[in-house]
């Protein structure tokens, strides 16, 4: 049986930070993280049953009966709010950028200019409406949803900043 002590991967600590909400589907659970943590944070359907099914069979999670689709709710356990605590109090590890497009421009003379251009454009207008999206959420009174929406708000004005200052060749301006 997993400690409280050992480690979570952020997937499967995420998961067991939206259940302090109270008890979800699977399906639930993947709609809620789209949400919360999805601007942030990828997880895929599969890495959450997968984590769900680790982390019952660990004690963490209890499984309720199944109902309506096969679907069952799962709840936290005593366990898992501690295994959760652990975690959070570890601190965040290091902080790794996965950004695919700076792959696109660091080999981007492999690109005809148009193509890359057109990439480019493509990738900022995403940007422009991922901040519009930002700019009309309402995190209400919560601190914490503020503290990160702000930071979101703040990551997508500086990757606007930075599209807009990227040399003419590349957006052929």
């Amino acid at each position: 049986m997993t400690t409280a002590t050992d480690a979570l991967n952020p997937t499967a600590a995420s998961l067991l930070g939206l259940l302090h909400g109270g008890p979800m589907t699977g399906w639930e659970l993947v709609s809620t993280a789209e949400t919360a943590i999805g601007p942030f944070w990828s997880l895929t359907r599969s890495q959450v049953y997968r984590e769900l099914s680790a982390m019952t069979a660990a004690g963490l999670l209890e499984a309720g009966p199944r109902g309506r689709r096969d679907a069952r709710p799962y709840t936290l356990t005593a366990h898992g709010r501690a295994a959760f605590a652990a975690w959070l109090e570890r601190g965040p590890g290091a902080e790794t950028i996965r950004f695919p497009l700076l792959l696109t421009v660091l080999f981007g003379r492999h690109l005809p200019p148009e193509r890359l251009a057109e990439v480019l454009a493509g990738q900022r207008a995403a940007h422009a409406e991922r901040l519009a999206g930002y700019d009309a959420a309402d995190p209400g009174a919560d601190p914490y949803a503020r503290a990160v929406l702000d930071f979101g708000r703040r990551y997508e004005r500086a990757v606007l900043e930075w599209f807009d200052g990227l040399p003419g060749a590349l957006t052929l301006r």
